[in-house]
């Protein structure tokens, strides 16, 4: 698949600046913001192929940040991760505008296949 370009989004700067690094030694560019609205303003200013988003953000929670970019990029992917097993309330429903979840910890081959996945499908 060729290069292309994926936004982290998760307030947990370790994990987000480690996947950074993962990421591009498989050639992916990757860039990362710590809060939604950090994560709208890189997007305002930068294209990407694909949006990964954590649930669980100080201020501006994940669903309503997927809701602000669908409304800008509605054929943007975003995949959802989140550390309480599945997104919103328990069920195991993707949530309109996601493409796809990922439970944390992250597996970076898993990862990388969704994200693959999720452009292919977009048609990006």
């Amino acid at each position: 698949m060729a290069k292309f370009r994926v936004l982290l989004v998760d307030d947990e700067e370790e994990l987000v600046t480690a996947l950074v690094e993962r990421l591009g030694y498989r050639g992916i560019d990757a860039e990362f913001a710590l809060n939604g609205s950090e994560a709208l303003q890189k997007m305002h200013n930068a294209n990407f192929d694909i949006v990964v988003l954590d649930l669980k953000l100080p201020g501006m929670d994940g669903m309503r940040v997927l809701k602000n970019i669908k409304m800008d990029h509605p054929e943007l992917p975003v995949l959802l991760i989140t550390g309480h097993g599945s997104p919103g309330d328990g069920s195991t429903e993707i949530p309109e505008g996601a493409h796809d979840y990922l439970p944390k910890p992250i597996d970076i081959e898993v990862l990388i296949k969704k994200m693959q996945e999720a452009i292919a499908h977009s048609g990006s």
